[in-house]
Order: C-alpha cells, then sequence, then structure tokens
C-alpha cells in the first residue's frame, strides 16, 4: 500500500474499484461491452442468476480464473446483495489485476429491482 502511496508513479493498474448502477450495466452487457463475474454460491447461481454471467463462488475464488475483458469492455462483479463482490474486488487487486473492476449496486437484488431480467433454474 505505502509503495502506491509514495512511489511517485501514477495510480497503480489494479487498485480502481468501483460501483455501478444496475441500470448501466445493463446497458453495457446489452451491448456486450461487459464480461460479467457472479461470485455468490452454485445453489445460488443455479436457482436464478442473469444470463451470460460466469459463476466464480467466493468460497473458491481464484482470481486468476477471472477472464481479462476485451478492448472496451467492462469487469463487472455481482452478488446477491453488493457485499461479496466488494471481498472478490478486493482479492482481485490483491492478486495484481490489472485494469479497473465494477462491483454491480445492490447485486442481483439491485438488479431485479431496476427491472432486469434473470434466468430461473438450471
Amino acid at each position: 500500500m505505502f509503495s502506491r502511496l509514495f512511489s511517485g508513479s501514477s495510480a497503480s493498474k489494479s487498485d480502481t474499484v468501483r460501483i455501478e448502477d444496475p441500470v448501466t450495466i445493463r446497458g453495457w452487457l446489452e451491448a456486450g461491452q461487459a464480461v460479467l463475474i457472479d461470485v455468490r454460491e452454485r445453489d445460488e447461481h443455479a436457482a436464478e442468476r442473469i444470463e451470460g454471467a460466469l459463476n466464480l463462488p467466493l468460497s473458491c475464488f481464484d482470481p486468476a480464473q477471472v477472464p481479462k475483458p476485451g478492448a472496451g469492455q467492462h469487469l463487472v462483479v455481482h452478488c446477491r446483495s453488493g457485499v461479496r463482490c466488494g471481498t472478490a474486488s478486493g482479492q482481485l487487486v490483491a492478486a495484481g489485476w490489472e485494469g479497473e473492476i465494477v462491483r454491480m449496486q445492490g447485486g442481483i437484488l439491485g438488479w431485479k429491482a431496476a427491472g432486469g431480467p434473470t434466468r430461473q433454474g438450471t
């Protein structure tokens, strides 16, 4: 942390984590501008999910398994309510993730409250 603060260089590529609203993220997904990672557990994901989300449960989360977004794409991490995605984002940063990480505000609950569609069942 101190090296980031006092290294004299610009901000690290791996230290940008921000929260974005589900409506904006839905627009990104519809435009093919997002890679969506669901860090809820497998049973939660199987019961209900956002179409196209890659399930990487927090209980066995490995930052090396997170695919790098293409040019012009955002890496978006979500969970049920927006808490676990913060933990996963922290693990990505600690592992040296290069690039911005976007946490979905309110998780899948926020997504549904904003009218986002989900897929039920397996």
